[in-house]
């Protein structure tokens, strides 16, 4: 569990009012110094997260936050990043009982935003009252620590988790091969995240997981005795494996595969007939979640772009990157995601909801690719 990523972690958001005992009470669930605490209020800037281990839950990330009533000069930026860390909780810790009317407000966001709320008393050892369906704790003598620990099991939905990567393709015994691009995109030394967490699915269930790249994928078939029964590759050279793919093989690729594990994929697929509708001058926002410099032969900030430009003329693109998101999408007529190996599911579901709201396409990098190569309904999800 000690390196599970941080995307596959539950999300528990810590939020309360200046000075009511957050670090403090992440400590303690701890059992070590990860917060930094301090008897001035205001302490936590900017959300701080931290990965690790609860006993009876398993991998966490618990997000530590200014208070909610900062009337620091800062303060209105500080509440306004708390506000956008909610977008990736899976639960939400409530300390109450230091500004109710605060309180009651930050209820309402959780509340409208389908995240799960334990509501906690810090302080009980300076005689604090603890209301009902509260859990009184005292971060500086470690009561209530239990109570506390299972409430926030409890409060876990009970449909939590990400579906099965793999999502039913794949039983055991069948051989899949893997074709993966080993060119300025792929990290020196090592694999990229979705290619490694494949690998694992695939060996958990029993495959036989066959590795090479493009130029070799040939021989690779060569040596088979018959045609695999999957073939998964880099979304970036679709074309190109599809017209090596034999007719009686199946074919998809991590991207695509990603598409289901973190977002809405049937949103995804119906979303990618409005790349065929584009015309120059609308605009399109395509959404990375990592936050490297780009490279030559980037996926999305060179080869998604230069295929629709090729395709649709003067379309305008506009890029972000990590957790920086619009609110308003109505100046595009599409989003394109990358796969979100980096994101939890939540996040990525929590942008899926705000371009349905908002009546805006959405798909990711490799169904565009399989359109824009032909290929979208020969491939399988």
């Amino acid at each position: 569990m000690n390196t599970t990523p941080s995307a596959n972690r539950i999300h528990i958001i810590v939020l309360g009012a200046c000075n009511s005992g957050k670090s403090s009470v992440i400590n303690m669930l701890a059992a070590q110094n990860v917060s930094l605490v301090s008897d001035h209020a205001g302490t936590t800037t900017d959300p701080v997260r931290k990965a690790m281990e609860i006993p009876g839950i398993g991998p966490v990330v618990f997000i530590d936050t200014a208070g909610f009533d900062d009337n620091s000069p800062l303060g209105e930026e500080r509440v306004r990043l708390t506000e956008k860390a909610l977008d990736d909780a899976d639960i939400a810790l409530l300390l109450t009982g230091e500004n109710s009317d605060y309180e009651a407000d930050w209820l309402e966001r959780l509340k409208s935003r389908n995240i799960p709320v334990v509501k906690a008393v810090n302080k009980i050892d300076t005689d604090r009252r603890v209301p009902d369906g509260h859990i009184g704790v005292s971060a500086i003598d470690s009561i209530g620590k239990t109570e506390l620990l299972d409430a926030l099991s409890r409060a876990l939905p009970t449909d939590f988790g990400e579906p099965d990567l793999l999502r039913g393709l794949v039983k055991r015994g069948d051989i899949v091969l893997l074709v993966m691009p080993q060119d300025k995109e792929a990290p020196k030394g090592r694999l990229i995240l979705p290619q490694v967490q494949t690998i694992r699915a695939l060996l958990d269930k029993g495959c036989n997981a066959l590795c090479t790249t493009p130029d070799e994928m040939p021989d690779a078939l060569d040596r088979l005795k018959s045609s695999p029964d999957l073939i998964i590759t880099d979304s970036q050279v679709f074309g190109k494996v599809k017209d090596m793919t034999p007719d009686d093989c199946r074919l998809t690729s991590f991207s695509v595969l990603m598409a289901a594990f973190k977002g809405d994929i049937d949103y995804f697929i119906e979303s990618a007939a409005t790349i065929g509708s584009l015309k120059a001058g609308d605009k399109v926002l395509i959404a990375e979640a990592c936050t490297h410099a780009p490279l030559s032969e980037d996926i999305g900030r060179v080869k998604i772009p230069a295929l629709l430009k090729k395709r649709y003329g003067n379309v305008t693109l506009d890029f972000v990157a990590g957790k920086d998101f619009p609110e308003d999408l109505s100046a595009y007529r599409l989003v394109i995601h990358c796969g979100g190996c980096m994101f939890n599911r939540r996040l990525v579901l929590n942008r899926v909801e705000s371009c349905r709201r908002q009546k805006i396409a959405m798909t990711n990098y490799g169904i565009t690719i399989a359109y824009l190569t032909g290929i979208l309904d020969k491939i399988v999800y």
